[in-house]
């Protein structure tokens, strides 16, 4: 590493970020291809409308995906550094740099967190009106592996662009508009309103397998998945994006895995 290497400027350096958002941009891409079986699953009438042969389609969403991921990547630890959010496991890894001491490691508090936080999520789904799901997400084995690989999206390609994208860019503007420095009343704000964006981003996906445009399900569907949004976002902010990832991931599996098995037996 030398100095005048920019890409290897450390967590807190106003300095591009390229080898460690190109890893993200990798990751989105694989991560991406990983959820089509599960998107074949549960959308198949739209996806064979398109235009355009299916693998042809789906390997266009894994480029697109992959170039926002490193694009948006880049940005989030771009704007972040100076506030601290960052990705510092991966940054050591990728630059061979040792970890920055102050970030303490809670990978059991991550997962426990975000399987907590699923149940939390299938709890308040039982309350009230049945929950809808699409005829063709069925249960049992066949969802179960399929929500297996999509839980790879929601892990990696969502925080990069709702986690590290967003909570970074929501930081350094309240900073940026305050003229102060940032406080822990900015962090708050950033994490509520990208996990209010994160909720509102699951709308498309949901009325395209069928659930009813009504404000009720309007308000469950995003409310539910800001809850989540909300706890990898303080995981984010407290121990780094790598954290945030594994509970997102964690809460997916719970979701899109137990409970289809769970619906088998």
């Amino acid at each position: 590493m030398t100095q005048s290497d920019p890409s290897t400027r450390g967590p807190h350096s106003n300095g591009p970020h390229l080898k460690l958002a190109l890893l993200f941009g990798v990751a989105g891409i694989l991560a991406t291809l990983a959820l089509s079986p599960y998107l074949v699953a549960v959308m198949p009438l739209k996806l064979a409308a398109a235009p355009v042969p299916l693998w042809v389609l789906l390997a266009a969403q894994a480029l697109q995906a992959g170039v926002l991921c490193w694009a948006l990547g880049w940005l989030g630890l771009f704007l972040g550094a100076r506030f601290g959010l960052d990705a510092p496991w991966l940054r050591a890894w990728v630059y061979g740099q040792p970890r920055d001491p102050s970030r303490q490691a809670r990978w059991w508090l991550a997962a426990l967190l975000g399987v907590l936080a699923a149940l939390l999520v299938v709890g308040i789904q039982l309350i009230g009106s049945p929950w809808h799901h699409a005829p063709d997400m069925g249960a049992g084995l066949g969802s179960a592996w399929r929500g297996a690989l999509a839980s790879f999206y929601g892990g990696i390609v969502e925080e990069i662009e709702c986690r590290l994208f967003l909570v970074s860019l929501f930081v350094w503007l309240l900073a940026w508009i305050t003229r102060q420095q940032a406080r822990s009343w900015m962090f708050v704000v950033a994490i509520g309103l990208a996990a209010l964006l994160f909720g509102a981003a699951h709308l498309p996906g949901a009325f395209a397998i069928g659930i009813a445009h009504t404000p009720l399900a309007i308000a469950r569907i995003v409310l539910l998945n800001a809850l989540v949004g909300l706890l990898t976002g303080t995981l984010f902010w407290k121990y780094g994006l790598e954290h945030a990832m594994l509970a997102h991931f964690c809460a997916d599996l719970v979701l899109h895995v137990a409970v289809p098995l769970a619906a088998h037996l």
